[in-house]
């Protein structure tokens, strides 16, 4: 977690953790989320932790079943899974204009010079 930054703040820099649910996480430890994260004791850096390995799913774990999760829908051959291997928006979103993001950057129409 980095240094410097509120104890609120510094969890959403792990991977699958927002501002929601850095708050309850902090509200079930007893730790002030006003904190700075150096003036944290070890006992309640310990106690957040054991509460993220208890309760919560977040990094490699959370990552790996994600990636599972895209892989199933790609195996079983449904939209979505064919969406996700084609490389387009998933969620019905519009495909003539915009999803850049998904499409990569546009590829120029040969030959379109007057």
């Amino acid at each position: 977690m980095p240094r410097g930054k509120r104890v609120d703040i510094a969890l959403t820099y792990i991977y699958g953790i927002g501002r929601t649910t850095a708050m309850k996480i902090l509200d079930t430890t007893g730790v002030n989320w006003e904190r700075n994260i150096d003036d944290l004791s070890a006992d309640e850096v310990n106690e957040i932790r054991k509460e993220l390995e208890q309760n919560y799913k977040v990094e490699g774990d959370l990552r790996r079943e994600i990636s599972s999760n895209i892989k199933r829908l790609m195996d079983i051959g449904c939209f979505r899974g064919l969406r996700h291997r084609r490389g387009l928006p998933v969620h019905g979103q519009r495909t003539h204009t915009n999803a850049r993001t998904r499409k990569g950057p546009r590829r120029g129409a040969v030959g379109k010079k007057k």
